[in-house]
């Protein structure tokens, strides 16, 4: 009885624990966006500060003869109006007088005058003749009082966006100070129990562990007595000959199949070993397991960025009615999501397909839109079915590359299947060779090249 309850109370900890550490990444998050949202907001309202001073300075300026760089290009502006409406004026009137078929130019030359009457009024407007020396002073004075007006509004306008910005900032800190006083509580209670489930199965740096693995189909074992360790932060690859149970093994290891023996251990995003057989399959992605297929799957009917967004529909936390009502919170959480979907799109060269739909795009593209989609739920580890079926050589080599900045710039363990040995010898730490569901070797790439059983089963032999 003690021990169900102490499981019972690992997994409210546990779960608890996944709620302040969503709570604080999203304060960490959201932090910078609502920073940068201020700031762009004081830059347009110091901008449109600026504008109503240069426009109310403008009549004093030419009263009082001040040459602004702003009221020559007011006049610059007005003349190439001018002459632009007069340009086409005279292609009119020409295309009408060669239809009326006269050759009069009395009708051009009035264009012209009444051209040059108007040119003369915006010079005489912008720069007058004759200026009141008198009245000079009056406007000079003027234009520095409307300058020291419109200095104290911006100087007050920059102390109230630097004291938001400052009350955001330690209010944001303070929330991200309590949820790691939080966690750093629940993680006290989690090592004072005993009863951690499965504690010490998988050792320091492993994060994937399969022991016997079996998987059968009636009389067929497609996986037979599998057992292999993934190490956290490696790429590591599985080989085989078509029918050698790989997909099948990403299938058990992503509960699509419920395995017929053997165990499976990971290390989750909370670094709490879980045993992947008590899990159902909408919640491995919880735990930090994401995957790519054979097949492309998109969401044909949206466009790229919004696939992204459907991608990280499990890091939502407003729920149902937050939805219904389009709380604040929901709010808050599509700006955080919407902005990391850019990252990501950024990241991986992917940004000028973003309001793209997939229908068309080269299927080199939809390959790595599919590898940006799992980065949307910060995956521990990165599951690819044959990421570089289809390529040519040159897909191939750019995918090899992004496989590498995946696992570099997002702190990410890649485990893939693929029957390109190229790429599976160029971006592998460790490779693993399976042959009618069963174990032939595991080592480096260098090692399994050298491996006379897997040149034997798989290579072709000598």
């Amino acid at each position: 009885m003690a021990t169900i309850l102490s499981s019972v109370k690992v997994w409210y900890l546990s779960k608890r624990l996944i709620s302040h550490e969503t709570k604080r990444n999203f304060n960490k998050n959201f932090l910078p966006i609502k920073k940068t949202e201020l700031i762009e907001n004081f830059n347009k309202k110091i901008e449109l500060l600026e504008l109503k001073k240069k426009n109310e300075l403008l009549p004093n300026e030419i009263s009082a003869g001040i040459q602004s760089d702003f009221l020559k290009r007011e006049f610059e502006t007005a003349i190439q109006e001018l002459e632009e409406k007069y340009y086409w004026k005279n292609r009119a009137l020409v295309q009408t007088l060669k239809r009326k078929n006269i050759q009069s130019d009395e009708e051009l030359k009035k264009l012209v005058e009444e051209k040059q009457v108007l040119l003369d009024e915006i010079k005489n407007k912008y720069y007058p003749e004759e200026i009141n020396k008198d009245q000079k002073e009056e406007f000079v004075a003027k234009c520095v009082a409307i300058e020291e007006s419109y200095a104290k509004k911006a100087e007050e306008l920059t102390l109230k966006h630097n004291a938001k910005l400052e009350e955001i900032e330690a209010k944001t800190n303070h929330a991200i100070e309590m949820r790691d006083a939080k966690i750093s509580e629940i993680k006290k209670q989690l090592a004072a129990l005993d009863v951690k489930v499965d504690k010490g199965i998988l050792a320091e740096g492993e994060l994937l562990k399969l022991e016997d693995l079996s998987m059968h189909f009636g009389g067929l074992k497609a996986v037979d007595k599998l057992s292999f360790t993934v190490k956290e932060g490696e790429i590591f690859g599985l080989i085989g000959p078509n029918g050698a149970g790989k997909t099948t093994v990403f299938n058990c290891i992503t509960r699509f199949y419920k395995p017929t023996s053997g165990k499976m251990h990971f290390k989750n995003k909370i670094n709490n070993t879980v045993d992947l057989n008590e899990l159902v399959v909408h919640n491995i992605i919880r735990e930090g397991i994401t995957r790519t297929f054979q097949n492309v799957e998109m969401i044909w009917e949206l466009n790229i960025l919004e696939n992204l967004l459907v991608a990280a529909h499990t890091e939502y936390r407003s729920g149902f009615f937050g939805h219904l009502f389009n709380s604040r919170l929901l709010r808050h959480e599509e700006v955080v999501i919407k902005s990391k979907a850019y990252k990501i799109l950024t990241d991986l060269d992917l940004l000028q397909y973003a309001y793209q739909y997939p229908m068309g795009l080269p299927y080199g593209i939809l390959k790595k839109i599919e590898l940006a989609r799992t980065l949307m739920v910060n995956p521990k580890l990165i599951i690819l079915d044959e990421p570089a079926a289809g390529l040519n050589d040159v897909e191939t080599d750019a995918l090899a590359k992004t496989i590498h900045k995946i696992r570099e710039e997002y702190n990410t363990t890649i485990f893939l299947v693929e029957h390109d040995m190229g790429l599976v010898m160029e971006i592998c730490d460790t490779v693993c060779a399976i042959s009618f569901g069963k174990k032939l070797a595991i080592g480096t790439p260098k090692e399994i090249q050298n491996s006379k059983v897997v040149r034997e089963a798989y290579l072709g032999g000598e």
